[in-house]
């Protein structure tokens, strides 16, 4: 649940029709969307022999601190508190409340409010416990995967998904060369990631080095699977054409599907969708500044865990208070904007970082619990398609990339001001 909630958000409902603007056919488009799923599982695969390395809570930031040194971890954490999932929650809390607004028939104007209302609800939830915070989660995944079960159902069963006539999308031809499919394949790795999230809380996961490479392994390839099929049933209902003429491919795919009326199907799915993706980081990357703190590399008060609840309360406000605070200021868009190509970066690094620990030569029978098959070729696979996703977030916004870095930067001097005033931090050597 936490694999295939991390990674099914607003993205397979809003994205394909990008995928489908950048390529000339319907065959092309699913393609696409195939060699995103294996990228995705190249990258699933490496990331459960890194969790049967270091059943750790962090995640990406033991993993990088391991490899290469603490400052990276740091980093990372640094980037996922004030960019990555900070950025990320303003964003989705305010597509969620714009969307349960139009699911109840009501304006835009509250949306602000229920967005902050959503945060502060899921961050007292998950403060309460792993476990009210991973049975929500549970009934959202569930709940959205029937959502996109119905599209899908409907879709390739119902017979109403012949798609109008038409010939190519004005302005929108698409291509069929390298440089396309590279193009198509960035708005595809996006809707892909989040898979990761499962193994920031490994050491809540019962057996987590047998469990979390089954997890990972099992909720990436369903992913796969459904994403397929949600586009097929988009380009059988709308044609390529059509579906590169829409910012709303699933609300047309199910109008033409359905019938008028139906568009309140998607409003929910949508709504429901964004509302566990806001859970599920308020469960999963708070773990992280737990851990950096636990490490003396962070405030000391966010290691401290909730003397009832026995979570990391402080950590979990925090990143809701942020969040809260880019909502109000409504520079979360910006903000997410100038620091997209980061999340890619790091993903990009952990996975070199298997490379590094095959050759430290360091086997413990723990590391041997699961090994990723086709190494070197996937890992390298993987750090290759990271580098095109960051090449080409410079390459289309250089200015707001510029500005990430800037922020990424900051983080360096904050970094070295905690290990010289906490002697329990990692030393530079």
């Amino acid at each position: 649940m936490l694999v295939v909630g991390g990674i099914i958000g607003a993205g397979i409902f809003i994205n394909p029709y990008l995928v489908a603007q950048r390529l000339s056919s319907a065959g092309l488009v699913l393609a696409a969307w195939g060699i995103g799923g294996g990228i995705a599982l190249a990258g699933a695969y490496a990331f459960a022999e890194l969790a049967a390395r270091f059943p750790r809570a962090g995640g990406q930031y033991v993993y990088l601190s391991e490899a290469f040194h603490p400052i990276v971890g740091f980093l990372f954490g640094w980037a996922s508190l004030l960019m990555i999932q900070g950025g990320g929650l303003a964003a989705v809390a305010i597509t969620f409340a714009q969307y349960a607004l139009r699911l109840c028939g009501a304006g835009p104007r509250g949306a602000t409010t229920l967005a902050i209302a959503s945060l502060v609800l899921l961050a007292t939830v998950n403060v309460l416990g792993v476990k009210p915070g991973s049975r929500l989660l549970n009934t959202l995944v569930v709940l959205k995967i029937a959502a996109l079960a119905i599209l899908i159902g409907g879709g390739l069963f119902l017979g109403k998904t012949s798609a109008p006539p038409g010939g190519e999308a004005s302005g929108h031809p698409g291509g069929s060369g390298v440089a396309a499919m590279g193009a198509a394949l960035i708005p595809i790795l996006f809707s892909y990631g989040g898979w990761q999230n499962a193994n920031v809380v490994s050491e809540e996961i019962r057996d987590s080095r047998r469990t979390l490479p089954v997890a990972l392994l099992a909720g990436t390839g369903l992913v796969v699977l459904i994403y397929v099929l949600v586009n097929l049933v988009y380009l059988g209902a709308l044609g390529r054409a059509g579906l590169a003429s829409t910012a709303t491919p699933a609300a047309d795919a199910v109008r033409r599907i359905f019938g008028p009326g139906a568009d309140r199907l998607i409003a929910a799915a949508i709504a429901v969708s964004t509302f566990g993706f806001l859970d599920l980081t308020l469960l999963a990357p708070t773990r992280i500044y737990y851990a950096m703190a636990r490490d003396g590399l962070f405030f000391p008060a966010l290691a401290r865990l909730h003397p009832r609840f026995h979570t990391p309360a402080l950590a979990i406000v925090l990143q809701a208070a942020w969040a809260i605070l880019l909502v109000l200021t409504g520079t979360f868009g910006e903000l997410v904007d100038s620091v997209v190509f980061a999340d890619w970066i790091f993903f990009g690094l952990t996975v070199a970082g298997l490379f590094v620990f095959r050759a430290r030569r360091e086997e413990s029978s723990d590391a041997k619990a699961f090994r990723a098959p086709g190494y070197p070729a996937l890992p390298a696979l993987f750090v290759a398609a990271s580098a095109l996703v960051v090449w080409s977030a410079v390459r289309s916004n250089p200015t707001r990339s510029a500005i990430g870095a800037v922020l990424l930067g900051a983080g360096v001097p904050v970094y070295f001001l905690f290990t010289r005033r906490n002697p329990r931090a990692v030393p530079v050597p």
